[in-house]
């Protein structure tokens, strides 16, 4: 390997490329490695696997894939995982710069470092106020933001408002690295929507996992008021089923649709031919999916929490967070008004091509690395 050369482990996130279960930190994960891996930089990765699931890939796109198999408890699934993969780069050096997705991880950055590692962690947002967690995941997660504040070499959020939350809580500056977006192995293809059964502009659309955090059981009780032949079509799920989910599952409108997970062209498809993507989300950190909807050109509907306003600004229409009155009046302007949301998402596109380059953040991801190498 040249100087030049970067040996960079990466684990937290559940799937690269991602697979059933997967969520916005598996494609901001597979965005930055496969084009770190593109730049003749060694990247190793650390998947999931989860009971009898098979190994899909050895390697991808240039990075080295590496199957670790955990538990199906929502929440220790992480926590084994990543216990694992910090064990398995120290015992096999493997890499000299770990980048470890979600903080709370945190606490095996300290192993790595006591064996000579720099640690770079990803914090997207505030953990614990996300109601999927019992009380003692969002205890761990409340501590876990302490360790993240002390252990790493840096710590980077991708928006403004966790970062400035952790300054003031820990007293201390923290990086900001924006997610990015790219839509350039889009291929329209109207088969998509006939095996699914939908016509372009004919349905809602929502994209993510079924946790309380998404906000669905908002949108849904919203949507089966709504007088409309539309469809709400639901992409998703969650990767440890609950009975939150089941009761997402239980409405007997015909109108909603929920063909499970889908990846690739498939979801890039099903995103552009939408009459309008409606995110509910109560807690958010910068959404990959919200990046990819405006970069498509699709209208955005979202609620007002400030991570989704610092993404659409003035280029997408807005409801009350938790407000399923606010989610349904929107969505009857929605249906008079076609020609604004068209124009708001023309302008959503020319805004978010222009802001949000992968390779962009892939340049200032490098340049980190280096700053901790030194």
């Amino acid at each position: 390997m040249s100087r030049e050369t970067l040996r960079i482990a990466k684990f937290g996130f559940r799937s690269i490329p991602p697979r059933d279960g997967s969520a916005g930190a598996d494609t901001c994960a597979t965005e930055l490695a496969t084009r770190l891996a593109r730049r003749g930089h060694s990247i190793v990765c650390y998947n999931r696997l989860y009971g009898d699931e098979k190994i899909l890939y050895q390697s991808y796109e240039g990075i080295r894939l590496i199957y670790l198999k955990t538990v199906r408890k929502a929440g220790f699934d992480t926590i084994l995982h990543s216990a694992k993969a910090a064990f398995h780069i120290i015992v096999h050096n493997t890499a000299d710069i770990v980048h470890i997705s979600n903080g709370g991880n945190s606490i095996w950055g300290l192993f790595l470092r006591l064996w000579g590692k720099k640690v770079i962690v990803t914090q997207d947002g505030l953990d614990w106020e996300r109601k999927k967690w019992a009380w003692y995941g969002k205890f761990f997660l409340y501590l876990s933001a302490y360790l993240t504040s002390v252990i790493p070499h840096t710590v980077v959020f991708d928006n403004p408002f966790a970062k400035e939350l952790f300054e003031k809580m820990f007293r201390k500056k923290f990086e900001m690295i924006p997610s990015g977006v790219d839509i350039s192995k889009f291929r329209d293809d109207p088969a998509v929507l006939e095996k699914y059964g939908l016509q372009s502009g004919e349905y809602f659309l929502f994209v993510g996992r079924f946790i309380p955090d998404k906000g669905l059981h908002y949108l849904i009780p919203a949507f089966e008021r709504l007088q409309t032949t539309k469809k709400l079509v639901l992409i998703g799920g969650s990767p440890n089923p609950s009975e939150y989910e089941n009761g997402i599952k239980a409405t007997q409108d015909p109108r909603i649709i929920m063909p499970g997970f889908l990846y690739g062209n498939d979801v890039l498809n099903l995103m552009k031919h939408a009459y309008l993507y409606i995110q509910p989300s109560d807690v958010e950190g910068l959404s990959p999916v919200i990046l990819t909807v405006m970069a498509i050109g699709t209208p955005v509907l979202c609620s007002d929490i400030q991570e989704n306003l610092y993404v659409v600004q003035d280029t997408a229409r807005t409801f009350k967070k938790g407000d399923i009155d606010d989610i349904l009046r929107e969505m009857e302007f929605a249906l008079q008004n076609k020609v604004l949301l068209d124009e708001l998402s023309q302008k959503a596109k020319i805004s978010v091509v222009k802001e949000y380059s992968w390779d962009e953040v892939t340049d200032r991801y490098v340049e980190l690395y280096r700053r901790i190498q030194k």
